[in-house]
Order: C-alpha cells, then sequence, then structure tokens
C-alpha cells in the first residue's frame, strides 16, 4: 500500500464520485434507502479492502443483490434484510475456513469471459436514462429500461445530456490510450460539473445526499424469523460468493499482474456483510462495476479501495452539497467508458474461435447475464460448459478389441491358438467408465457374438462411478445369458469399492474369473475351454 499511494489515492477518489450515485440508488432500488445503499460502500467497502484477497477488488451494494433483498424487505421488513445480511456473512466465514473459494478457480475460461462481456453490456445498458437525459423507467430488466429510455428520448431529445455523456467517454477513451497515468474520470467529471454550473445547462444531478451513518446497533436481530431468513441467507451468501470471486476474476484479467486469494476474498466478505448491517448497511459484494472502475483507474493495492470508503464517508460529512451537483450523464459517461474497456476484445475473439464449444459457453453465458441474473447466469453458463466437457470425455473413451497375442502362451501350437482365437476375444477399457460413457459402452459389449469368453483388460480405467459399475454389471450379465462367460483383468487400485459395493464383482469373485493380469485371465479361459470341451486340447 505505500509503493504506490498517489496512483491508489486518485484511483479510490475516482471510484468513489463512481460509486456514490450506484451506493445511493442500489440503497433505494432494496426498498432500504439510500442511507443503507451509502452505509455498505463505506462500512463493507473497508472492510473488504483490508481483509479480502483480492488487491484491487471494490466492495458495496450491487444490482443482482437488490433483486434478491426486495423479496425479503416485502416479508420481513428492515431488520429481516439487515438479520439476513448477518447470517450470510455467518455462511461466507464459514465457506472461507472450509477453503470453498479456490473451487471457483475452476470455472472455465468462456464462462468466466461471457459474464464479463454481458456485465459489461448491463452497464451500458443501465446508463442509457442518464445519458439521454430521460427518467429510468422502473423495471429489474437492463433491457426493458433502455427501450424505454430510447423511446423517451426519441419523444423529448435531450441533446444537452447526450452531448455530456458522450464527451466524457470519449475523453476517458481516448486519454486511456494517450495517458493512462493520468485519471481523466476524474477530471472530466470534474469540467463538465463546472461548465454545467457556470453555463446553467438542464442536467440532471446527484441530488440530496443523507448525512452520516447510524451508530452500530444489533438491535435489527430477529430472533424469531431466523428459521424463515435461512434460506434467504444462503441465497444471498451464494450471490456474495459467487459476485465476488468472479469480479475478482475479471479484475486480475484486466490487470494481468494480480492474482487473488479466493479463500481470503470469502473471508473478507464474510467480514463485510457481519458487521455492515450493524449500521443499517445491506449486503454487499465485490462489486464488478466499480472494480473496473478501480482497475482502469490504475489501482495498484487495496488501498485505492479502502480510500474509496473512507473518500466516500469524508464526502457525505463535508462535501454533501458539491458531489450532489455533478451531473448523472458525467457519471454515465464514466460508466459507457468502463463498459468499453472491460471487454479484451482480442482474448473474446480468439476464444470464440477457439472451439464451437467454447463460442456457445461465452455466448450463452453472456446473454444469460444481459437477460437473467448474475447467479443464473453463471450456473448456466457452468451447465452447459460441463455438459460439453463431458460429451468429449465420453466420446474420448474407447473399448477396442484386441487379437490374442501369440506370445502370451509360447506353448501353443499355432493351430491351437487359431482354436482359441475363434472363442476368446480381449477387450481394452481405457478412460473413464461413467455415466456419460456407460450408455456406448453397454451397446459395444452387447454386440458381442460368436465367442465363447470375453476378457475385459481394465488396467487403463482411470475412473469408475455409480452408472459405469452398473452398467458393467448388466454387461457382464447379458453376456453369461447368451452363455459368454467374462473375465476381468486389471482392475485399478481404488476402483474395487465402487464395483463391490454395488455387487457388480462379487458373483465374479466367487466364480474365479477376476485376475490381476490379462495372461492368468487367458490363461484360465484357455483351461475352460478345454475342459468344457470347446476347443479340445492338442499336442504341442
Amino acid at each position: 500500500m505505500r509503493r504506490h499511494p498517489r496512483t491508489d489515492l486518485m484511483a479510490g477518489l475516482t471510484v468513489a464520485v463512481v460509486a456514490l450515485p450506484l451506493a445511493l440508488g442500489f440503497g433505494v432500488s432494496s426498498g432500504l434507502g439510500a442511507a443503507s445503499g451509502l452505509a455498505t460502500a463505506v462500512v463493507a467497502g473497508a472492510l473488504a479492502a483490508l481483509f479480502g484477497g483480492s488487491a484491487v477488488q471494490v466492495s458495496g451494494a450491487s444490482g443482482a443483490m437488490t433483486v434478491i433483498l426486495m423479496p425479503i424487505m416485502s416479508a420481513h421488513g428492515a431488520t429481516g434484510v439487515f438479520t439476513v445480511g448477518l447470517l450470510a456473512g455467518l455462511l461466507l466465514l464459514g465457506l472461507a475456513l472450509a477453503g470453498a473459494g479456490r473451487h471457483v478457480s475452476m470455472v472455465p475460461a468462456p464462462v468466466v469471459a461471457g459474464f464479463t462481456v454481458g456485465m459489461a453490456c448491463v452497464i451500458a445498458l443501465q446508463q442509457l436514462p442518464h445519458a439521454l437525459g430521460v427518467p429510468a423507467y422502473d423495471s429489474d430488466k437492463v433491457a426493458v429500461i433502455a427501450w424505454h429510455a430510447v423511446a423517451g428520448f426519441l419523444a423529448t431529445p435531450h441533446w444537452w445530456a447526450l452531448g455530456t455523456t458522450l464527451a466524457v467517454a470519449v475523453a476517458l477513451l481516448a486519454g486511456a490510450a494517450l495517458r493512462p497515468a493520468v485519471p481523466f474520470s476524474l477530471v472530466a467529471v470534474a469540467a463538465v460539473t463546472i461548465v454545467a454550473e457556470l453555463a446553467g445547462l438542464p442536467l440532471a444531478r446527484i441530488g440530496a445526499l443523507p448525512a452520516g451513518l447510524p451508530a452500530p446497533s444489533l438491535g435489527f436481530l430477529d430472533l424469531a424469523a431466523l428459521p424463515s431468513l435461512l434460506a434467504p441467507a444462503v441465497a444471498v451468501a451464494a450471490l456474495a460468493a459467487l459476485e465476488s470471486l468472479l469480479s475478482a476474476t475479471v479484475a486480475d484479467g484486466m490487470t494481468g499482474r494480480t492474482r487473488h486469494d479466493p479463500d481470503r476474498e470469502l473471508f473478507g466478505q464474510g467480514v463485510a456483510n457481519l458487521v455492515a448491517p450493524m449500521f443499517g448497511g445491506m449486503p454487499g459484494t465485490g462489486a464488478t462495476v466499480r472494480t473496473a472502475v478501480n482497475v482502469r483507474s490504475g489501482a495498484r493495492s487495496r488501498l485505492a479501495a479502502l480510500a474509496h470508503a473512507l473518500i466516500l464517508g469524508a464526502l457525505v460529512c463535508t462535501a454533501a452539497g458539491l458531489v450532489a451537483r455533478i451531473p448523472l450523464a458525467a457519471l454515465a459517461g464514466v460508466l459507457l467508458a468502463t463498459a468499453v474497456r472491460m471487454i479484451e476484445v482480442g482474448a473474446v475473439r480468439a476464444m470464440v474461435r477457439s472451439t464451437r464449444a467454447d463460442a456457445v459457453v461465452l455466448v450463452l453465458t453472456a446473454v444469460a447475464t444481459l437477460t437473467l441474473d448474475t447467479v443464473w447466469a453463471v450456473i448456466l453458463g457452468l451447465v452447459v460448459a460441463g455438459a460439453l466437457a463431458l460429451r468429449v470425455i465420453a466420446g474420448n473413451v474407447r473399448f477396442d478389441q484386441e487379437p490374442l497375442r501369440h506370445d502370451l502362451q509360447p506353448q501353443h501350437t499355432v493351430e491351437e491358438h487359431a482354436l482359441l482365437a475363434e472363442h476368446i476375444v480381449t477387450y481394452r477399457l481405457e478412460g473413464p467408465l461413467f455415466f456419460a460413457a456407460a450408455h456406448r459402452f453397454l451397446l459395444e459389449v452387447s454386440a458381442v457374438t460368436g465367442v465363447s469368453v470375453v476378457v475385459l483388460r481394465m488396467s487403463r480405467v482411470t475412473t469408475i462411478d455409480a452408472s459405469g459399475a452398473l452398467v458393467l454389471g448388466d454387461a457382464v450379465a447379458r453376456l453369461e445369458q447368451r452363455g459368454i462367460a467374462v473375465y476381468v483383468s486389471g482392475i485399478p487400485d481404488g476402483h474395487h469399492r465402487p464395483l463391490e459395493a454395488l455387487g457388480v464383482i462379487g458373483r465374479l469373485h466367487q466364480a474365479s474369473r477376476v485376475f490381476a493380469t490379462t495372461d492368468v485371465a487367458i490363461a484360465a479361459a484357455r483351461e475352460r475351454l478345454h475342459t468344457t470341451g470347446i476347443v479340445p486340447r492338442l499336442a504341442g
């Protein structure tokens, strides 16, 4: 935090200016009021910056969180929301201590890229009412808000608002390309505010701000409603964890130099959500919008996020009147430029061109983020990515027939070997024998005809799940019903348990048809054929 204090403080100031209207707006949207959103930005923002696992993450209230909180507010009131926030904080601490954060690193890159593209589109569409100078339509769907904003602008154009937004956005994009170290967002917002005030431009302003934060208290706890609040608390904790970790991952990609600690990030979010309700704050998360502004403003350490929270508190206490005069159109320009810069066009283009599956996952996640919400979008992306990956893995499972080798039993004559080859067939199983590949395995093994013994070589099977074990047992039963004896060889250590637990291998063990090596299995099969007279013994 001492390495680049000037850069971090300027980034924190820029984020604070952008975060202020967002915090107030999200507080109002949740039903708790503007003061609650501000308390979240200050308290949760500071604590998450200190205890979190990302050096550049900025935390606070989020639009996705307000969607979950509105029905809680309607059913239980403010005390219910605060109680849910505290419970969610405890759950996040538990997830952190259990090491659950590290599993988010398993989220495929196309899902993260799609989430980033979708969030950039959401940010851009959310700014259209302010950019076009029209009132925001009351809806939780950004596409609906954007449509009504365009319709309102066409009916009554507000060119000063549009010009202000475009001027700020162009200044930021051009300035970032020419002089990345200069905080053009802050300069542009300040310049536009001064010009608007001197010229008396008809632009909507941020407006009056609440004065200060309430004293900390635990009087909000609604102990009688705890049983009914557990499920909402789980939903809030899941959203906070998912959105925070994905936001931190996006920040890592934007900086190219930082790597967050996912478990520590969950811990920081847990502490933040545990304490924020005591000051009247709503549950918060790592915020992609503010984090992106922080990164693009040059933040290098957690000092920027901490400064953002402290500056917000100081602005409300000392400069509320000045901040209230900032045009909303200027903030819209900052966020539009941020949305454009969030998308790494080269990386997205390369991912879309890599494989069809990656392109499908990326586009689907982006569209779902835009039309649904963050949690469902990521879940949908993970499900589709998992299904496509399973399809590829299942397609790589091999079930190959192998010739009976002459060197297995060198005492055989050529004639005897030919007779054995007519009645014994060996199959090598390679890869995972699991639910996605089980059906194909059953079809292939059931098609075996014209032989007396099948030897299944399993030394290269990487894993067996319950579905694979049951299908293996079904295949063995089908072959034996047709009079074909089944021998198994080379079951890897660790794969006996599912086979034995489901009763698949027990009967073969009792019949002495399970062997450590294929050579011994074929020797046993040969002896069976001689004993039953299917293959006569020939002199060597």
